[in-house]
């Protein structure tokens, strides 16, 4: 099962309403991903088939990033032929244009279990991001990505932009 983006159907959220309510949490959905040298093209193709509009990015099982529909159809293709040795836009890969994983806006998944969404609407409001991976931090000391937030479905359950 993919990660889907709510329906214009969806109920609508008030902002005293818990923040859980927007997570596509990967413990019950299975996570779009694809990998770094996957052709941008060919994941923006996957992204439609999915239903989402954020992939993870991947090497060996690892997420090492995230790719958006608006990395791939906004500048960063055009910026990557100018500042590389590439020629073609067929040849752009998304390793070379995803928001590397250091880079990624990440909440705390326990933090998120306290929080409201206004407390989403404040941090969306002081990033340009368009999407959040929320982490879950383990017993054994490591960190597992465990879900996923999108601004436009904030927007979307809102029922305004933000």
């Amino acid at each position: 099962m993919r990660a889907r983006f709510p329906e214009a159907a969806e109920v609508r959220l008030a902002l005293t309403d818990p923040a859980v309510h927007l997570v596509t949490d990967f413990l019950f959905q299975q996570p779009a991903t694809v990998p770094e040298e996957f052709p941008i093209d060919n994941a923006l193709r996957e992204m439609i088939r999915s239903g989402v509009r954020a992939l993870l990015v991947v090497r060996d099982e690892m997420v090492t990033g995230l790719i958006t529909s608006y990395d791939i159809q906004g500048e960063r293709p055009l910026q990557f032929l100018t500042e590389s040795g590439y020629r073609r836009h067929d040849e752009i890969e998304v390793g070379h244009i995803m928001t590397p994983w250091k880079r990624v806006p990440t909440l705390d998944w326990q933090a998120l279990e306290r929080a409201r969404v206004s407390d989403l609407t404040a941090f969306f409001r002081c990033t340009a991001a368009t999407h959040v991976v929320l982490v879950e931090h383990t017993d054994q000391g490591n960190t597992a990505v465990r879900g996923l937030i999108s601004r436009t479905q904030l927007e979307r359950r809102l029922g305004h932009l933000i």
